[in-house]
């Protein structure tokens, strides 16, 4: 996965409370491979689309110039709902690298962070006035930088954010289940000629 250390990109409000997984990617878009390169349509389709495939002029990602977003602020409880691991690569496919809200879907996060998605919790209260304030000047570019663990607005208000050691490192790496398995390769090497060395009878083919 792409690795993740800063973004200093367009902000996009979404002021959407319990904002489930299938509002990111309905679910009749599950079976669709992820390297479609119109996957990013995926992204909200029952509310950026009409019937007829057209674009829909009230919704803010279809707005200029929020569709040249990096970066959402969300409510309570984004990305709550199924464990869909379709909603975090609809959004990657948008060009969405960070997601900020007060809480997070927990399979939601896990997710995010395995594909190189940064989920940033901040309290309600500073993800109201950031949303506000990207409501009041489109266009406000919201700066996050994994390595400090800050947030900063366009008034260089600055957010600490806490992350899991593990979590911020992989991200940090560019890693996935399988990049943290290989960065063990030779351990685990070097422990398999061990045991079979030592339990030879075991891998002897009869």
């Amino acid at each position: 996965m792409e690795a993740f250390t800063k973004i200093d990109s367009i902000g996009a409000p979404i002021d959407i409370r319990n904002l489930d997984t299938n509002q990111l990617c309905p679910t009749r878009f599950n079976k669709i491979p992820v390297d479609d390169p119109d996957y990013q349509r995926i992204l909200f389709n029952n509310v950026r689309y009409a019937n007829d495939g057209t674009l829909l002029d009230d919704f803010i990602l279809n707005q200029e110039p929020f569709c040249k977003a990096g970066v959402l602020v969300g409510d309570e409880n984004f990305g709550c709902g199924s464990s869909r691991e379709s909603a975090v690569y609809a959004l990657l496919a948008f060009g969405i690298r960070c997601v900020i809200a007060p809480s997070f879907g927990d399979i939601f996060y896990s997710n995010s962070t395995k594909n190189g998605l940064l989920p940033v919790r901040l309290d309600r209260n500073t993800c109201d006035a950031l949303r506000a304030a990207l409501h009041k000047a489109p266009g406000t570019h919201i700066r996050v930088d994994l390595e400090t663990q800050t947030v900063t607005d366009a008034d260089q208000q600055v957010y600490e954010f806490e992350i899991h050691p593990s979590v911020r490192e992989r991200l940090l790496e560019g890693l996935d289940d399988v990049g943290v398995t290989r960065k063990y390769a030779d351990a685990i090497a070097a422990f398999e000629n061990t045991h079979k060395a030592s339990l030879p009878w075991v891998f002897r083919s009869s």
